[in-house]
């Protein structure tokens, strides 16, 4: 049985207007079938498809891999390691965002610890301030640029 534009909108969490650019773009792994009074009808397997692509563009893949991907896929048997270098790539990209985000979280945490303290002991004034270069020099955690508040 066929599921609606507004059924797949609600299962899947994206928007009707999302769908219809996704279909747009060719972001479906199948096209999408439609009834003859124009009404979009969807299948469970475009649900499935749905939920991997939107991992994937949240993951940072481009729409254009996207669709490499899907065409390469549309092509059937004898293309699996195309399909493969591609998703290593990605997975690669991914790797190297997680790791972006880690040393990120570590600055983060770092500058939390430095405001918990100086709070704590009352000295929150003597945190690095850019209008008043003479803060700067209060405190060593300041002087690094990864670290200064």
């Amino acid at each position: 049985m066929g599921l609606s534009i507004g059924e797949v909108a609600e299962r899947s969490g994206l928007s009707v207007h999302a769908l219809r650019f996704y279909e747009r773009e060719g972001l479906f792994a199948n096209p999408v079938r439609r009834l003859t009074n124009g009404r979009r009808v969807y299948h469970e397997e475009d649900l499935e498809w749905l939920a991997i692509c939107t991992k994937l563009r949240s993951s940072g893949m481009s729409l254009a891999t996207i669709r490499q991907y899907i065409e390469l896929a549309r092509q059937g048997p004898g293309n699996e390691r195309e399909r493969l270098a591609l998703l290593r790539q990605h997975e690669e990209h991914v790797e190297a965002q997680i790791r972006e985000l880690h040393e990120t979280l570590a600055v983060m945490r770092d500058k939390v610890r430095i405001y918990e303290d100086h709070l704590a002991r009352g000295e929150a004034d003597r945190l690095w301030n850019p209008s008043h270069p003479d803060h700067a020099a209060d405190t060593h955690q300041e002087c690094h640029p990864l670290t200064r508040p």
